[in-house]
């Protein structure tokens, strides 16, 4: 039998296929999500997040020092809001001295080569758990709307690189980038959420920030995982409003939206690889059902091939650990 072409010479030995490997992670590519909680030397294990934790800022910190040593070049802050501070209009969101305002500030001060993003939303401040203000039953949006736009330009002031709204409110991108350069911004960058899901995949994280919606869903303003036109056209108009990146939330289950995405736009593409896609590998490999380190770098190579030039991941360190 002689054959022309034999595509199996290219697979035969480690070395031929590290060198022909068309997907490539690097530390760079990922953004580590970081829970901010208030008090001194708090590390608390997030119970539906193995081995994930809730850390004070002088840990946090510590953490993002070591994240820095390791090559990664983003973190992605959310805090826990005390139920004392919150309201239905996310006014503890705008406390200059608030708790994610304090830790802009701290992780800037010790390390400012890091790149911070800062999640723009009212659900950790809600009292109802949404991500807009309750007027009935109904999550308003306008009025929510100027509410993140305050919001950014209190986190700009603060220091941050990025902010990154992940309410999915119509118009919000407009107005906080008129915001931002209203007020001399003109270096602050938004990662839009620009498809996120009404997904089921969240719950670990609503567990991490106590913010789980006190009723109904968040159906009527994040997208209905039936769609996938509706994505390319969420996204499109948020560039066409000044989003500097968009992201696709989550990953492992929208790859299909992650190509789409890449196809259309010509600016970067991140993915949230999310809480839940996080607890699944984590449990199943606790039962010994998969073997984790490899599950961790198939699925985070996955949404990198699917056009994702950015992945926020709860795994960020261990994949580095693993590509190193």
């Amino acid at each position: 039998m002689h054959l022309i072409r034999r595509n199996r010479i290219l697979r035969q030995s480690p070395a031929i296929r590290s060198i022909v490997a068309e997907t490539i992670l690097r530390p760079s590519d990922f953004i580590a999500p970081l829970f901010i909680v208030e008090g001194n030397n708090v590390r608390e294990e997030i119970s539906s997040m193995q081995n994930y934790f809730r850390m004070s800022i002088d840990l946090t910190v510590k953490e993002v020092k070591e994240l820095y040593a390791m090559g990664i070049r983003s973190v992605l802050l959310f805090i826990k809001c005390k139920d004392e501070l919150k309201d239905n209009k996310g006014t503890e969101a705008l406390n200059p001295d608030g708790l994610m305002q304090r830790s802009i500030r701290a992780i800037k001060s010790v390390c400012p080569e890091m790149l911070v993003m800062t999640d723009v939303a009212l659900d950790p401040f809600s009292t109802y758990g949404h991500d807009g203000i309750v007027e009935g039953n109904e999550i308003v949006n306008d009025p929510t709307v100027e509410v993140l736009a305050e919001m950014s330009v209190s986190h700009a002031q603060a220091g941050a690189d990025f902010v990154a709204p992940s309410d999915m409110m119509d118009g919000r991108i407009i107005a906080i980038r008129e915001a931002l350069e209203g007020n001399g911004f003109t270096k602050t960058g938004i990662m839009s959420y620009s498809a996120k899901y009404a997904s089921c995949f969240y719950g670990p994280f609503r567990d991490a920030l106590d913010s789980a919606p006190g009723f109904g869903d968040k159906k009527t303003y994040q997208m209905d995982y039936a769609n996938r036109r509706e994505a390319i056209k969420e996204t499109m108009m948020d560039v066409a409003e000044g989003a500097d990146i968009v992201m696709i939330k989550p990953a492992m289950a929208y790859l299909d939206i992650i190509r789409e995405v890449r196809n259309e736009v010509d600016i970067p593409v991140s993915a949230y690889h999310v809480s839940g896609e996080y607890a699944m590998i984590k449990a199943a490999a606790k039962m010994g059902w998969l073997d984790e380190n490899r599950a961790i770098l198939e699925s985070l190579t996955s949404i990198k091939r699917a056009g994702a030039d950015l992945i926020a991941t709860y795994f960020a360190k261990d994949a580095v650990k693993l590509i190193n």
